[in-house]
């Protein structure tokens, strides 16, 4: 049979088949694929930044703030307790506005570091208004030092230990009453001179130190929580801590108030708009994704250590330097509007028979170079050297008048200095430019202790005490 040659096929002939066909073919991508792989991505992007920021701890440095300063930072509210939306590096202590006095704590409130109680009183428990029978009321009034910004709970607070050490008074007297004077005094000489040299009792009672300072405060707040906040609690004492925020405040302003409060109510639209774009703008900066990358891109910046903490207000991070006065006369106004509303307070408190300590609050100029541990030579070093030539001169002058009011109502008034007197504090004392840690404020509570128990109008005067020998 013939055979025919087998035609060749040619090399396109292989391409033309179904299996070469589908090779050929482009896969088609599908928008709606697009639509949905696009969020799912940034949501595991998200995701996996926010695990290594908590892994490689990172998260707390691309922030700026370490969990307790957070926790600290004040958080301002309406006074319906609205959020007020626009106001930078806001944190965790709620704050809501009043009309009298500028703003104050909101009620009640609970975090790791800090239990504020249903009066908005830094307290474990509840501090009713009616007073009970037997108990002794101490309220301490101040800014952030004195509610103890920075301390890791309410029990290591001033007022806590303060309170644990005249209660440990009571106890002594109870349990050694042979220790401390009787309440009779003989009318033999020698014995009367033998038995002055006792120690004396303290007014027996439930004693309560109620700890009312508000971070931020300065003094004009502090005279509108008093008359209209503290006296319907009866108090029995009233100790005042505080000096550094009137230093720091312009004189322009009476009291402490919400940050940026008047041009809010001067321009409410714009104020509204703007806070929109700070918003959005806040919440883009706080993504893992964002603050990954400036941890790799400005791996230096916004060190914990490094963030001040020293005001309570100051929501725009300025530095200490710029707020203080310019001038003599404008230091002179802020020492005048210290002094007047503490002589108002003085008299208010001496019309009602309540005696008051007036204490200056320590700051970290004033601690001897060689005392200062390597933490607190940095803190010391950043302050910079305008800051350490200008404050040291114009504290003084709110020293100097602490020390006249006591002149001025002697009876009623005694004055501490713990700007200057502070040799027995212990080394590290501050953990930033004002605020103390647990062990100083042992120590702080202590002096205030010594100073409240050696004052007769809190001791028992024993019968014929006071007869002339």
């Amino acid at each position: 049979m013939l055979k025919l040659p087998k035609k060749k096929r040619s090399y396109s002939s292989y391409y033309q088949n179904s299996y070469y066909k589908n090779g050929k073919t482009s896969p088609k991508i599908s928008l709606l694929g697009i639509v949905i792989a696009v969020p799912v991505l940034i949501i595991l992007s998200e995701f996996l930044a926010q695990t290594y920021l908590s892994m490689t701890g990172k998260g707390e440095t691309s922030r700026g703030t370490s969990p307790i300063a957070e926790a600290y930072k004040l958080d301002f509210r309406t006074a319906n307790n609205q959020p007020i939306e626009g106001l930078k590096n806001q944190g965790s202590l709620v704050v809501k506005r009043s009309s009298t006095a500028g703003y104050q704590l909101a009620s009640p409130q609970q975090s790791e570091f800090f239990s504020i109680n249903e009066q908005g009183l830094r307290d474990n428990d509840p501090v009713p208004v009616a007073k009970p029978k037997n108990e002794i009321r101490i309220f301490i009034l101040g800014s952030s030092t004195a509610f103890g910004q920075l301390n890791p709970n309410n029990d290591s607070t001033i007022s806590h230990q303060l309170e644990a050490r005249l209660r440990q008074r009571v106890q002594q007297q109870k349990s050694s009453p042979s220790t401390y004077r009787p309440d009779v005094f003989p009318f033999f000489v020698p014995s009367r001179q033998k038995l002055m040299k006792l120690p004396p009792k303290i007014r027996e009672g439930n004693y309560r130190v109620i700890n009312a300072a508000v971070p931020g405060y300065t003094s004009g707040n502090q005279l509108s929580q008093m008359a209209l906040r503290i006296l319907p609690y009866q108090p029995d004492l009233i100790v005042v801590l505080d000096g550094y925020g009137d230093l720091m405040l312009p004189s322009n302003y009476a009291q402490s108030d919400v940050p940026h409060i008047d041009e809010f109510l001067a321009d409410a639209k714009g104020h509204f708009k703007n806070s929109l774009n700070f918003s959005a703008d806040q919440w883009i900066n706080d993504t893992g994704l964002v603050r990954t990358y400036n941890s790799f891109a400005n791996p230096t910046e916004n060190v914990p250590q490094k963030v001040d903490t020293s005001l309570p207000i100051n929501m725009d991070g300025k530095a200490l330097n710029s707020y203080l006065p310019d001038n003599k006369d404008e230091l002179q106004r802020r020492v005048n509007r210290y002094r007047e509303n503490y002589k108002q307070l003085i008299q208010m408190s001496a019309r009602l028979r309540i005696p008051v300590v007036l204490a200056v609050q320590p700051e970290i100029t004033s601690r001897p170079i060689e005392k200062l541990s390597p933490d607190e030579k940095a803190i010391y070093d950043r302050l910079g050297k305008d800051y350490l030539e200008k404050f040291p001169p114009a504290y003084q002058k709110f020293v100097k008048a602490t020390q006249q009011l006591g002149q001025i109502y002697p009876k009623n008034v005694k004055v501490l200095n713990f700007y200057q007197s502070n040799s027995n504090f212990p080394t590290p004392m501050f953990t930033d430019t004002v605020h103390l840690n647990e062990k100083s404020n042992t120590v702080l509570a202590e002096t205030l202790y010594n100073s409240i128990t050696s004052w007769e109008k809190i001791q028992i005067i024993p019968q014929h005490f006071y007869l002339k020998n």
